[in-house]
């Protein structure tokens, strides 16, 4: 049984792993240089990890950071995606050594691109984040992080100092046997378009976002 298996023992069923690791290549980016660690998971989704340096076991500076297209690669507004993305990258760097965990499947908390689109919309017309899921039949964070833990487990890592402001990965991470030994904030300024999301997140979601406080007083 290696680091990355989770078994399925219980009821006799046959041991099925996690993730498994597919490819390990060098991957230059703006931010630095990393491993890019490629995996598939038990739903057959490509996932991959960013690893810079010489890990450790214990107290890795971590991001586990869901797939967002529009955030990510079409630098949107609405969301913090796209630059917690790139602080992350450069925070690991800056400490020289660290992991990032890139999730694919989590796209709009879980609920898929399209579904996201038309929750976007809904938002626009009024509703929060958290409404417009509902609104749609759909749920509120659908997220899954049992692939996330299997790649940590994979390459050693046991123990994270997690760059998140979300109470509920590190309850998952922690649930699938990542103990998590500092949460670290990751906090980006709000603009204009992005404040509502973000208020809704710390008001609804339970996300730390301490920042938000002052953010466009009297706006």
């Amino acid at each position: 049984m290696t680091a990355s298996d989770v078994s399925d023992l219980a009821g006799g069923l046959p041991h099925r792993p996690v993730v498994e690791r597919v490819v390990d290549t060098r991957l230059p980016t703006r931010h630095g240089t990393f491993r890019a660690v490629g995996y598939l998971d038990r739903a057959g989704t490509e996932q991959v990890a960013l690893v810079h340096g010489e890990i450790s076991e214990l107290g890795t500076l971590t991001r586990v950071h869901s797939e967002c297209l529009t955030g990510d690669v079409l630098a949107s507004t609405h969301c913090e995606c796209g630059e917690q993305l790139a602080a992350a990258l450069d925070r690991i760097v800056e400490e020289g050594s660290g992991v990032l965990v890139y999730v694919r499947g989590h796209e709009g908390r879980g609920i898929g691109l399209l579904a996201k689109l038309k929750a976007m919309r809904l938002q626009d017309e009024g509703l929060d984040t958290v409404d417009a899921n509902v609104a749609l039949g759909l749920p509120v964070d659908a997220r899954d992080y049992h692939a996330a833990a299997g790649i940590l487990q994979d390459l050693g890592v046991r123990s994270v100092r997690l760059l998140s402001n979300n109470p509920s990965k590190v309850e998952q991470l922690t649930r699938y046997g990542i103990r998590i030994s500092e949460q670290v904030p990751l906090l980006v300024p709000p603009n204009p378009e992005s404040l509502r999301y973000l208020r809704t997140k710390a008001e609804r979601m339970d996300h730390l976002l301490p920042h938000l406080g002052q953010a466009f007083s009297g706006a």
